[in-house]
């Protein structure tokens, strides 16, 4: 399992990558291998402000549909258009290609309450 340790986690699967004032959202390794097959992913909220733990979109997988919750609180700036076209790159590249969203995040001490890789690997029992 892929898990790596310069991420932050949620316990709703998705990894977050902290660059300057922007967080990178993607779904962690062990979601996509949950989920199956990924065929489509859709974030119906762009250039909205969310509170964290809010719903930002949605991940289709050949046999289920997962919603996606915001892990910090702020306005989503930027979705992966590659996605569009690819979206099994969730599934080949899910902490690379398969980025989903950028969130300038306008509360930095929420940071805290996401998990490291030693608390995300704990709940999934890693």
């Amino acid at each position: 399992m892929n898990i790596p340790s310069e991420l932050k986690y949620t316990k709703d699967h998705e990894w977050v990558k902290i660059e300057g004032d922007i967080a990178v959202v993607g779904i962690t390794d062990f979601a996509q291998s949950e989920l199956g097959d990924i065929v489509y992913v859709e974030v119906e909220t762009l250039d909205e402000t969310l509170e964290a733990d809010e719903v930002f979109g949605t991940v289709e997988a050949v046999k289920t549909v997962s919603d996606l919750f915001l892990p910090l609180s702020g306005e989503i700036v930027e979705f992966n258009e590659g996605l569009e076209d690819s979206p099994e790159s969730v599934n080949s590249d899910p902490y690379g290609e398969g980025w989903m969203i950028k969130i300038k995040y306008s509360d930095a001490s929420e940071i805290d309450n996401l998990l490291s890789a030693e608390g995300y690997k704990d709940i999934i029992g890693a």
